[in-house]
């Protein structure tokens, strides 16, 4: 497939810096591949912002905001299909993370999304792999975060197995190493802290194995700066992070007492907040993972979101992948969902002939997944696919996304009295009335021809409109023809005008 994309930026909302990278996109003799163009960088930390009720300050949201401004300015031009946005533990964590989100949201001129810890270490994964030499073998990449740490093990560009665990340097520092006084004590307690967390997934992951080790992104790139800077690590090891290395650090970190007065070659002034943080939770890394030594990289989310969005582009949607992953694994009647899918899409047409490719891919799905919760239970299924959905690691799909979609299915089928209880309150009706129908249309589970059905849209979306059947389909259809009716009283009763009509078959030409 030709390459047509020129540019592409990301922009990731960490818990302790905002980062955004542009890159161009272009063939190569080993397929599409990125390469970066700009970078900006804010320390912004906002996951330092984050007070005992879970709440992001002010300070930390006004901060916050003059960085996604200026970084509004530099991508001013793109067209919002090629700008992606992210958001990582701060705001996964944050209880007024909604309007924070409103808010930034206008700042950047671009949607964000709030993606879950797994899929963060997905896109993590795909950028460092895109960044280092390629090796045989199972990679082992850890992302050391402002709010969280990601593991990956994976081969090639493949991620295998993946896991994110609520330690960051942020967290870590503000509890340990308040006003970055460190002490032995404090550095021990940080340690163990760490440590205690790693060895949920330390047996696993040392049984699955791997031939190299990476660490990515800012906390990684910053000690392997200072440990090569000042000579820290052993002779034949003068790249990346060593074992012996971080505890030379350690030991000098201990000595200093007071960080702010500790003057080291890579250790920058804006990282003297977290770098104590991020130094134990290393430690523990290598502790927990038996590692001696490891690559580092300043690669990582961002990149990873590029090759994703380049993945998009070319039609290699990873969503589209994890759709078909699910239908397999719940065992889902893929004609079924092909048929429901088909009749749905119809719908919509016949609803909204200006849906947006958007929302026409989120139905699609939808319909695919509408029966997952069957494998659960046939009563009461919908929302047994909606709790699936809404719960399970989707890789590719961000959080709202996936929450959109269990709205989508939890209303599929049922009463509608639920829709006033929704959360978010975005869900789209005319999809939903094109999926319900669909659903009621296909309970035969055999194709159908859709001539003798038509819906006539109202002003406002779904309040007004008409469904329209044929007098002889419906008589040839009784239970579809008291279906139909049950569908319209159903949305009047939640106070929407939906009306189901018989009209006079339409003369033959």
């Amino acid at each position: 497939m030709s390459l047509t994309v020129q540019h592409l930026a990301a922009v990731d909302l960490g818990s302790n810096s905002f980062r955004m990278l542009v890159g161009k996109a272009a063939e190569s003799d080993h397929g599409a591949q990125i390469y970066p163009l700009d970078s900006l960088r804010e320390p912004v930390r906002l996951g330092a912002g984050l007070d005992a009720g879970k709440n992001l300050s002010e300070e930390s949201q006004q901060r916050a905001l003059a960085a996604l401004r200026r970084f509004g300015e530099r991508l001013r031009q793109f067209h919002p299909e090629r700008v992606r946005a992210v958001a990582t533990n701060a705001v996964r964590v944050a209880k007024n993370a909604p309007s924070f989100l409103e808010r930034a949201q206008r700042a950047l001129g671009f949607p964000i999304e709030v993606i879950a810890g797994r899929e963060e270490a997905r896109l993590v994964y795909i950028g460092a792999a895109h960044s280092v030499t390629p090796s045989a073998g199972n990679r082992l990449v850890v992302d050391i975060g402002g709010g969280s740490t990601e593991f990956i093990i994976g081969a090639g560009l493949e991620p295998r197995m993946m896991e994110s665990l609520y330690v960051g340097c942020v967290s870590m520092s503000r509890e340990f190493f308040p006003a970055g006084r460190v002490d032995e004590h404090r550095m021990k307690s940080a340690e163990l802290a760490a440590r205690r967390e790693i060895q949920i997934i330390a047996r696993s992951f040392r049984k699955a194995g791997w031939s190299s080790a990476v660490g990515s992104s800012g906390t990684a790139r910053a000690l392997a700066d200072i440990l090569v800077g000042s000579g820290l690590n052993d002779a034949d090891a003068s790249l990346g992070i060593t074992r012996a290395g971080l505890r030379r650090l350690r030991k000098i970190y201990v000595q200093a007492e007071d960080l702010g007065s500790l003057r080291m070659p890579g250790l920058k002034p804006d990282r003297m907040p977290v770098a104590a943080g991020g130094l134990a939770i290393m430690l523990a890394v290598f502790e927990e993972l038996g590692l001696k030594a490891m690559e580092a990289t300043d690669a990582g989310l961002r990149l990873g979101v590029l090759y994703d969005l380049l993945g998009r582009e070319q039609h290699q949607d990873m969503r589209s992948l994890t759709v078909h992953q699910f239908m397999q694994r719940y065992a889902v009647d893929a004609r079924q969902a092909a048929r429901v899918e088909q009749i749905a899409l119809a719908l919509l047409a016949q609803l909204d002939p200006l849906a947006t490719p958007e929302r026409q891919q989120a139905l699609r799905w939808a319909a695919q997944l509408h029966e997952v919760g069957l494998s659960i239970s046939h009563s009461a299924y919908h929302k047994h696919s909606a709790y699936i959905v809404g719960n399970a690691d989707m890789p590719g799909f961000s959080r709202s996304e996936q929450a959109g979609m269990s709205e989508m299915l939890l209303c599929h089928g049922g009463k509608l009295k639920k829709l006033g209880a929704l959360p978010g309150g975005h869900l789209d009706l005319r999809s939903l009335l094109a999926l319900r129908l669909a659903v009621l249309l296909a309970r035969n589970r055999r194709d159908i021809e859709l001539g003798g059905l038509r819906l006539r849209p109202g002003a406002d979306g779904v309040p007004g409109t008409r469904i329209e059947a044929d007098a002889a389909w419906l008589r040839a259809s009784p239970l579809t023809q008291y279906s139909l009716e049950q569908e319209a009283a159903e949305w009047q009763r939640i106070g929407l005008d939906l009306q189901m009509r018989q009209v006079a078959p339409a003369a033959a030409p």
